[in-house]
């Protein structure tokens, strides 16, 4: 497995640890989550998705391969928790220091 950006490293060391704030500090101001064709743009949005989705269900992400081209990072990870468990695709943009997008997709 190639190593992550590091802000997609913040961000999955984030959900991990089931820290809101940290989570929500990964996105740029504009960010979004795209679940499946639900897009959530923004803290407000993104916070409340997590809320039900993600960090709310506590979620862990284990990576098992992660590509990158560009400001493009995909990251096929096993998810567990208390919501949806098994593998799935998370597409990240990276601008900066930050992701300003995460879009999952199996």
């Amino acid at each position: 497995m190639s190593e992550t950006s590091t802000p997609v490293q913040r961000l999955l060391d984030a959900v991990n640890a089931g820290d809101t704030h940290a989570f929500l500090a990964s996105f740029t101001e504009d960010g979004f989550v795209d679940d499946w064709g639900r897009v959530f743009t923004g803290g407000d949005a993104i916070k409340g998705w997590s809320d039900n989705e993600l960090i709310g269900k506590q979620a862990t992400l284990a990576p098992t391969q992660v590509t990158g081209e560009g400001d493009s990072v995909t990251v096929i990870a096993t998810v567990g928790g208390n919501g949806f468990n098994g593998p799935s695709t998370f597409t990240f943009g990276v601008r900066g220091d930050q992701v300003s997008g995460m879009t999952i997709r199996e």
